[in-house]
């Protein structure tokens, strides 16, 4: 059976910002998780108004850049939502187009880690949104509990991956502190994850 998937949104001709050289950021509807402070709410609720795409079709519209993506080491940067939801999808497009592109996930890791697997074989660099380590910061500020980005994080290093992810590991407003971002470091360093992206979520107050 053909994958199909909801795309909310198509970003081309982004530079260094979501892996390397210049990428197309193709984000996925639908996620399990309801941040406080979520940067793409589209992705969650009813997604009618949403074209639907085959990895056929959601190639046929990224190649145009293939030229780009070969000569800057780029690619398709996958997020969301939730791309991990969709790991079907994500192979079918790895075999449409090849392995010249690089391609990236944007992913809190809170799904199966039966997606996981499938999933690590076809990508090229995991962008990993911790949120925070901490069981009851993470279900405050997501809904859910950490577990299953737990275990991911450990099939991940037991992989020997720790070096294709970057993990965000952000200080959020009213959520957590810096000595809990401090433990959050420690306890995936812990693991073998040496590459971070520390920053503050901005958050407007209205």
């Amino acid at each position: 059976m053909q994958q199909r998937a909801k795309i909310i949104g198509i970003a081309r001709h982004r530079l260094s910002t979501d892996g390397d050289g210049v990428t197309t950021l193709v984000a996925f509807h639908g996620c399990p998780l309801h941040c406080r402070y979520c940067l793409n709410p589209q992705s969650l609720g009813d997604g009618g108004r949403f074209r639907e795409y085959s990895p056929e079709e959601l190639y046929a519209e990224t190649r145009v850049d293939e030229l780009y993506f070969i000569a800057t080491n780029g690619g398709v940067t996958f997020g969301g939502g939730e791309p991990c939801l969709r790991p079907q999808f994500i192979g079918e497009f790895r075999e449409l187009c090849g392995p010249a592109w690089q391609l990236n996930l944007e992913t809190s890791l809170n799904v199966p880690s039966a997606n996981i697997e499938i999933l690590l074989p076809v990508v090229n660099t995991l962008i990993i949104d911790i949120k925070d380590m901490n069981h009851d910061i993470y279900r405050n500020y997501t809904g859910q509990t950490n577990k299953l980005a737990l275990n991911n994080l450990r099939l991940i290093a037991d992989a020997g991956r720790q070096q294709d992810c970057i993990i965000r590991i952000p200080l959020i407003p009213d959520y957590n502190t810096d000595a809990d971002r401090e433990k959050s470091r420690n306890a995936l360093e812990a693991l073998g994850f040496t590459r971070f992206d520390l920053f503050t979520y901005q958050i407007r107050k209205h």
